[in-house]
């Protein structure tokens, strides 16, 4: 299920093209893009978040 591949990419960039025309698509994929980069940053800030409670469990541990 997790396999789209070219086909079905090139197909949705043809639907995507069609419904929100060229002058969108750009503004789009931006606001895709930083989306995505705010998503990396809270998930790495949550892990990093977890490793310091670990840390901190270890030294109340001693």
């Amino acid at each position: 299920m997790g396999n789209i591949g070219i086909p079905g990419l090139i197909l949705i960039l043809i639907v995507a093209l069609v419904i929100f025309g060229p002058s969108k698509l750009p503004e789009i994929g931006k606001a895709v893009g930083s989306s995505l980069k705010e998503f990396k940053r809270a998930a790495s800030g949550l892990m990093s978040d977890d490793d310091s409670d670990k840390d901190r469990k270890k030294i109340d541990d001693k």
